[in-house]
């Protein structure tokens, strides 16, 4: 019997056979790999990773589609099922992680934010997702893309579209087409940031109210002629917006601001 989709939960399941086998050698697995499978579903990429690699951790929160894996994945001593939302799901007891993901586009955002807490057990993130979203996690300076979400992914990762995914390979078919992403976790920050919470406050602030020039945008964290001289001091007009800077920009103007 097949399970069905919940739509309370976003599933949609992926159903494309040469789209689950490009996924799998898009990983680079190796024997050694531990991989974290968020949304395993059905369980078709679980069964390529189970003969693939040393240990699958699956997180899965359907209670049905819970039973089906064990019995499906029960003769497997290298498959672990945890009945859980990954947003509640510890990680810090791991080490070198793999994470491969097909979840809910609603959701994606905050699974990236929770997944990238544990950045030090986490060597990469591969993701389908809605291929707008994708799009902004590689928007650069100046694109209508991007935004604090760009901003918060590249300071932590080098992300990557790997291939696009049409809507149809997926069941129930969603209304958009999808992008698989690769998100690498940097060895260090993309830039060098004195106070990261005044330089993610910046940029939340900056792009909140992505309309107005930075010196207003921003009035509530520096005095007006204290960012007019910082911009100063960086080149910068005085008429400048948060989606006109760059993270080298954002970080040389949070480095003035905090002193």
């Amino acid at each position: 019997m097949h399970p069905k989709p919940k739509k309370s939960l976003g599933q949609n399941f992926l159903v494309d056979k040469n789209i689950q086998e490009k996924i799998i050698a898009a990983c680079n697995l190796k024997k050694t790999d531990t991989v974290v499978e968020i949304g395993p579903g059905k369980g078709e990429i679980t069964k390529f990773l189970l003969a693939t690699v040393k240990k699958v951790v699956a997180v899965e929160i359907d209670r049905a589609l819970c039973e089906r894996l064990v019995e499906q994945f029960r003769p497997y001593p290298n498959f672990t099922l945890l009945h859980a939302d990954i947003l509640k799901t510890s990680l810090a007891h791991y080490k070198n992680l793999k994470i491969i993901a097909n979840i809910p586009y609603y959701i994606s955002t905050p699974i990236i934010t929770y997944l990238l807490q544990y950045r030090k057990q986490i060597k990469v993130i591969y993701l389908t997702m809605q291929k707008e979203l994708a799009g902004r996690l590689v928007a650069t300076a100046g694109t209508k893309a991007y935004g604090s979400f760009s901003c918060f992914t590249q300071f932590y990762t080098q992300p990557k579209i790997l291939f696009p995914i049409k809507n149809t390979s997926f069941w129930p078919k969603p209304k958009v087409d999808s992008s698989f992403v690769e998100l690498k976790i940097l060895k260090t920050p993309r830039v060098k940031v004195k106070d990261e919470e005044l330089f993610f406050r910046i940029i939340r602030r900056g792009f909140n109210q992505r309309r107005k020039v930075l010196t207003n945008s921003l009035a509530t964290i520096a005095p007006i002629k204290k960012l007019q001289g910082a911009l100063r001091g960086r080149n910068l007009s005085q008429t400048v917006r948060a989606e006109d800077l760059s993270l080298e920009d954002f970080a040389r103007l949070a480095g003035c601001l905090s002193g």
